[in-house]
Order: structure tokens, then C-alpha cells, then sequence
């Protein structure tokens, strides 16, 4: 049996308006998971990553690098208790 994992991020740094969210929303369907991302208008990007503990952590290792014009300064990562209401991973 597979674990599931759920866990919360918020990226900092250069990543709004460089393509941030379709990056990790093109990474996350690939990987068969279910949440979203959005801007916040802090200028960070918050994200909710659900499904499969290993796609999560592959995901995670995308998003610390980050599209070509992104520039990743910091990344919080918490486990959530949260369930993705959608059925696949959206952008908000």
C-alpha cells in the first residue's frame, strides 16, 4: 500500500510573474497529484501538494529549483491535514 502525503508550501523569492504556477501545476499533474498553487499577495506562491508520499517529495525537489526566469529564496514546507478539494491539482 502506497502512503499518501499532504503537505503545504509557500516559496519565496523571484516567482511571480515568471510562469511559477504553471511550472508546478505541470509538475504536480505529471506526478499524478491533487491540490493547488496560487499567488498571494505578499508575493509569495502557496501551494498544496496531495497523493503519493515519493511524487510529493519529487515535486518538492522541482519546485526548489524552479522555472528558467524563477529565482527560489526560501521554501516553507509543513504536513497538512488538508485535503485537496479538487479532484486533480488546480491553479487558484
Amino acid at each position: 500500500m502506497q502512503e499518501i502525503r499532504s503537505v503545504k508550501g509557500f516559496v519565496s523569492g523571484r516567482v511571480q510573474g515568471v510562469g511559477f504556477r504553471y511550472f508546478v501545476m505541470r509538475h504536480a499533474r505529471s506526478a499524478g497529484l491533487r491540490g493547488y498553487v496560487r499567488n498571494l499577495p505578499d508575493g509569495r506562491v502557496e501551494f498544496l501538494l496531495q497523493g503519493a508520499a515519493d511524487a510529493v517529495t519529487r515535486t518538492i525537489d522541482q519546485i526548489r529549483s524552479g522555472p528558467t526566469y524563477a529565482r527560489v529564496d526560501d521554501l516553507s514546507l509543513s504536513d497538512s491535514a488538508a485535503s485537496a478539494d479538487d479532484s486533480e491539482f488546480v491553479i487558484r
